[in-house]
């Protein structure tokens, strides 16, 4: 899954695709790279981060998507939690809603989703983006996310989301401590109970900058360590911004898996 921010603040990218012909441009650099989902963001989610306007968000990812489309059979996700731009987002063209808050947001979230009958990434997540690392604490990361699961699994089933329909993500950095990171991406494997694709979203994150001693910019050899080790603990989808990269570590974890 290629990352597509089409914000002018996300923490790593922001500001790089917010023209129309730019982002155009590096979703398809990002499909001959290899990436299998194009990830199109309208909001910065990082942490502490305002959350922006249903209207503004609208006007950065509609175009995008519809121009993508019409290029491009690809698979199209769109990482917002709002309902609305759900909803038009789907109408574009896309065919996954990527929801940070697994439906929690936005009440009509699920409704939508299944109207459509479309894919959906249920994240994890404590707390909300503008205070979810203030002073994050869990007992038992792994069981707590688990039990998260299953009650929004539970949810999306109710309102008429079909199972197979449903990939879900532990929210690496969405209200965790760089211990809580780490543990997630060591046993990821233990989420596998439900029987549903796995999301894993590393990429440049601020605990690979912690555990490296790296800034932002300096934290690829790091991103590309933890989707290698997230693979071989049965990570099925990847989220990432250097798809070049990302899709060579791909290939050999998977040789050595499948030798």
């Amino acid at each position: 899954m290629g990352i597509l921010n089409v914000t002018p603040d996300s923490f790593y990218d922001g500001g790089r695709y917010i023209k129309l012909e730019d982002a155009l441009k590096r979703a398809l650099e990002m499909i001959e790279e290899g990436a299998d989902i194009i990830d199109v963001g309208g909001e910065s989610t990082r942490p502490f981060s305002e959350p922006a306007s249903t209207y503004e968000e609208l006007k950065r990812v509609i175009p995008v998507i519809e121009h993508i489309r019409a290029q491009t059979d690809i698979p199209i996700s769109i990482d917002t939690y709002k309902s609305e731009v759900a909803k038009e987002a789907l109408c574009a063209g896309a065919d996954i809603v990527n929801d940070i808050s697994g439906f929690g947001f936005d009440e009509k979230m699920a409704e939508t989703v299944a109207r459509f009958n479309a894919y959906a990434v249920i994240m994890h997540i404590k707390g909300i983006p503008r205070d979810m690392q203030l002073n994050p604490y869990y007992d038992d990361v792994i069981g707590e996310i688990i039990e998260y699961f299953k009650e929004r699994l539970n949810f999306a089933l109710s309102s008429g989301i079909e199972r197979e329909k449903i990939i879900l993500d532990p929210g690496i950095g969405f209200g965790k401590r760089v211990e809580d990171n780490l543990k997630i991406i060591k046993e990821l494997r233990r989420f596998k109970e439900f029987g549903l694709p796995l999301l894993i979203g590393t990429s440049m994150k601020s605990f690979i900058g912690h555990v490296t001693g790296s800034d932002v910019n300096e934290r690829v050899e790091g991103t590309l360590a933890s989707i290698a080790i997230s693979i071989w603990n049965g990570a099925d989808i990847v989220r990432v911004h250097d798809v070049k990269k990302a899709k060579k570590v791909i290939k050999l974890v998977d040789a050595v898996i499948k030798s």
